[in-house]
């Protein structure tokens, strides 16, 4: 019988392309809840080399980022962007479509 690979590490294998990490970040944010998009976040930065590596590269400190990228967690903007940017993301603002079409009435 073939071995299954475990979820987590397929997750981890497909984050490391950036298009899917972008997809999976995009995802848990439009799921609306901070600690579900923080999760998120851990899962890409453990596809990328992990906590250690990451606290290396950012100068933050290895305990602080678990918890920043924890449920519990409440990283300061500064703190944000940087591991984004370390992981090679930045942060980004859209327009939500269907939100200005409800908000701006069509001319008549």
């Amino acid at each position: 019988m073939a071995k299954s690979r475990s979820y987590q590490r397929n997750l981890l294998e497909a984050l490391k392309d950036p298009t899917e990490a972008v997809g999976y970040l995009n995802a848990a944010l439009e799921d609306g809840e901070p600690e579900v998009f923080l999760l998120a976040l851990r899962d890409v930065v453990d596809s990328y080399g992990g906590m250690g590596k990451l606290a290396a590269s950012t100068s933050l400190n290895r305990e602080n980022l678990y918890r920043m990228l924890s449920t519990k967690g409440n990283p300061e903007f500064f703190s944000l962007s940087t591991v984004l940017d370390a992981i090679g993301f930045r942060l980004a603002v859209e327009p939500k479509t269907a939100a200005r079409s409800k908000t701006k009435k069509e001319p008549k």
